[in-house]
């Protein structure tokens, strides 16, 4: 991450130098290294005012995620997709209340709740970090969990079909089946060159400064059971069992399409009374354990300000120096020849570094008269940003709450799931809307 960080900021730097010194001034116009001063002032405070805006939520989702675990939701969810998830992270104990984070996590980005799925993302790494041999590096699990994060299979992109039904789109919620197959394209991609990566580049063993549970010679994941109190969840449900349920959720898939628009409005809503009554009706006190929970999560989102200072003044660095705008115009040709326009590839570059920079992009290009939402344009850069994840931002999110520093091939991972993610949506719009 150090190098990441410093790289974009002496790019940014080395860009804006240049421009420093061959801007000839105007009046009323900014030079180059004032454009970048401002934007580091910007970036710092909007980085503040982001965390405080997720503290909220933060405390909401993780309160709920209290009351789910101390009911025993967490585990039974567990348990169900056991066959699926001690495939792809064999690393975890199949009843550790990671498993169930991650679940929560990942199913709050296929239905497009972005806010909802960062706290249980943080709680999935808290949890995962207890099972760290190697505290201050990520293990194979972390990496694979945070690659899926980023190209998660997206059934309800609920915000970009907002912003496409504001700027006065024929049919806003056309970007369904082009997002559904891009980011299932990307996910499965992502599963594929992390477990490729790690195979690799191991950890090596003079990583960490320190060791837990398995690294003395306990049981993955012994001290979490015995830090949250939780009994030995058995041996899972029968795989009868539990292909009915993954059999249900896919039967519910072509509902979603279907009545999506109708539905999203409820979904958050139902969360919070669904979690509550799952509660009540297992005996938990709702109350006092959603507030020491929303305690939890107002301590860590406080606790990722800092990073999100450092990654988002990198950016917003990057952004002002004119940096983007050199790589843009120099790619922008070649990719337009394969179906991927001079806009598309500038959303492609921004949806990796800032999701509220990609977003007002993406409503500044669908309200252009010249390009509108329902033009292959439209459709290509509204799937795009559906897609796809805010790489960097996840990055400094989820691996600055439990102070990963050694990131490993988490960002490879994550930056190669984005350029397929890019590609696939270039493919599925062409078929269908070039």
């Amino acid at each position: 991450m150090n190098v990441v960080f410093f790289g974009i900021v002496l790019v940014a730097f080395g860009t804006a130098a240049w421009n420093q010194l061959t801007w000839i001034p105007a009046v009323g116009v900014e030079s180059p290294m004032e454009r970048v001063t401002k934007a580091v002032v910007d970036s710092a405070g909007s980085a503040v005012e982001l965390a405080l805006g997720l503290v909220g939520v933060m405390s909401l989702f993780l309160g709920l995620m209290k009351v789910a675990e101390a009911g025993g939701l967490l585990r039974v969810i567990a348990r169900l997709i056991r066959p699926l998830m001690i495939r792809l992270f064999p690393d975890v104990p199949p009843d550790h209340p990671a498993m169930g984070a991650m679940i929560l996590n990942l199913s709050a980005n296929v239905m497009g709740l972005g806010n909802a799925a960062t706290p249980f993302g943080i709680r999935a790494m808290q949890e995962l970090n207890t099972l760290n041999p190697h505290p201050g590096t990520a293990t194979n699990a972390m990496v694979l969990f945070l690659a899926i994060n980023t190209a998660s299979v997206t059934l309800l992109p609920t915000g970009v079909i907002a912003l496409r039904a504001s700027a006065g789109s024929a049919d806003p919620a056309g970007i369904l089946p082009t997002t559904l197959f891009a980011s299932t394209v990307a996910t499965l991609f992502a599963i594929f060159i992390t477990k490729t990566l790690g195979r690799l580049f191991p950890i090596r063993e003079t990583d960490g400064q320190g060791t837990t549970g398995e690294s003395r010679g306990n049981p993955p994941g012994a001290e979490a059971e015995e830090a949250t109190g939780q009994e030995d969840a058995g041996e899972g449900y029968p795989v009868w069992v539990s292909g009915l349920a993954l059999g249900t959720v896919v039967a519910v898939i072509p509902f979603t399409i279907v009545y999506g628009r109708a539905i999203s409005p409820w979904i958050i809503p139902g969360l919070i009374v669904g979690f509550l009554s799952f509660g009540m009706v297992r005996g938990v006190p709702v109350y006092e354990v959603l507030v020491d929970g929303a305690r939890e999560g107002f301590q860590v989102a406080l606790r990722i300000i800092p990073y999100l200072v450092a990654i988002l003044v990198a950016i917003g660095m990057f952004r002002a120096s004119g940096a983007m705008e050199i790589l843009v115009k120099g790619l922008g040709g070649w990719t337009s020849l394969v179906g991927l326009p001079p806009e598309g590839l500038t959303l492609a570059i921004l949806r990796s570094l800032s999701g509220s920079g990609a977003y007002a992009v993406l409503a500044s290009f669908l309200k252009d008269p010249a390009i509108g939402p329902d033009s292959y344009t439209g459709y290509l850069i509204s799937t795009i940003q559906g897609s796809s994840e805010t790489t960097f931002y996840v990055l400094a999110v989820y691996f600055g709450a439990v102070q990963i520093k050694r990131i490993r091939h988490a960002l490879a991972a994550g930056i190669l799931a984005d350029l397929v993610a890019v590609a696939a949506s270039v493919v599925i719009c062409v078929l269908l809307y070039g």
